[in-house]
């Protein structure tokens, strides 16, 4: 399994990360600053691990982003696997309109990894961001491709999860990141938004209301808690990855859709499927620290099925 490799490779050239990694989670609001609970490990913490906590070689930077997003799945190693019918539906519903950003803080584990079938990367990995310096927040995005895990950093600030994937894909394109295939520059970001979006379609779903997933001896995912060993808390990570299947129940429903018979009546228009689409609403009075976003995906649905 590609993301466990990827981190038993990282255990082999870093063999003392996970003491270390221990030990800054210890240190959390005592002596390091502290940081939100939805952020596992910041990333200043992955690149003095790097480094070594002196310079850093050149050849070892992109080693921070790529060691900072399996630190963090590491504790719950969740592998996503969509239903076919519903990941192509999901992919297809493009993140539009207004979804506060504020929905990705909402991931279901502290590191995760959805599996990409219709790209031609694996997969990516999936984690928040506290930049101890700035205090901005990120969404990171590792992409699993044939040749190199490469990243896409979504800042997640007052504004749409529209807003923040143009953002990211224009400062790439300053950057001169992500180009593997050397593609000229438009090209290259036509390449990288529809990956983008593809992926935070996926996401979406993961971090909305009830979403559609097959629980694993009758728990859902969720963040680990940390047991007590001689006198300290401690993170376990599980024996081996954990499946987590999404979309059985609501693949049915696709099915069912999509058997449909089609056609017009005499009497009545023509039954046709409304595409699926995002829908949501503020609950809560404005201003106040209970006002959530809440959204769902509606699958495509038969409109005058039985009209006659």
């Amino acid at each position: 399994m590609r993301p466990l490799e990827h981190l038993n490779a990282a255990s082999k050239l870093y063999p003392d990360v996970w003491q270390q990694v221990n030990k800054f989670r210890l240190s959390k609001g005592k002596d390091l600053p502290d940081w939100p609970n939805w952020c596992f490990l910041p990333m200043a913490a992955t690149y003095a691990i790097v480094s070594g906590g002196g310079a850093m070689p050149f050849n070892q930077v992109g080693d921070v982003a790529r060691l900072s997003a399996l630190i963090a799945w590491r504790y719950t190693q969740g592998v996503y696997r969509f239903e076919p019918s519903v990941y192509q539906s999901i992919s297809n519903t493009v993140a539009k309109g207004d979804i506060p950003v504020e929905v990705l803080f909402r991931l279901p584990e502290w590191g995760l990894y959805i599996e990409t079938p219709e790209l031609d990367e694996y997969g990516f990995f999936a984690h928040l961001e506290h930049d101890i310096n700035t205090g901005r927040a990120e969404l990171r995005l590792l992409i699993d491709s044939e040749d190199a895990l490469y990243p896409i950093i979504l800042h997640l600030g007052d504004w749409t999860v529209t807003e923040a994937i143009d953002r990211a894909i224009s400062e790439a394109a300053k950057q001169g990141e992500f180009n593997k295939q050397h593609l000229p520059v438009d090209m290259m970001i036509t390449h990288q938004s529809a990956i983008a979006h593809h992926c935070i379609s996926l996401l979406l779903y993961l971090c909305s209301e009830q979403p559609d997933i097959q629980p694993i001896e009758r728990e859902l995912p969720a963040r680990p808690k940390a047991k007590k060993v001689k006198g300290d808390w401690k993170l376990f990570p599980p024996k081996k990855p954990k499946i987590w299947h999404v979309g059985q129940t609501v693949a049915k429903q696709l099915n069912a859709v999509l058997s449909e018979p089609s056609g017009e009546t005499r009497n009545s228009p023509a039954p046709h499927i409304r595409r699926a689409h995002w829908h949501g609403f503020w609950k809560g009075s404005k201003g106040t620290s209970d006002r959530k976003f809440i959204y769902k995906w509606l699958p495509p649905t038969v409109i005058n099925a039985n009209g006659v």
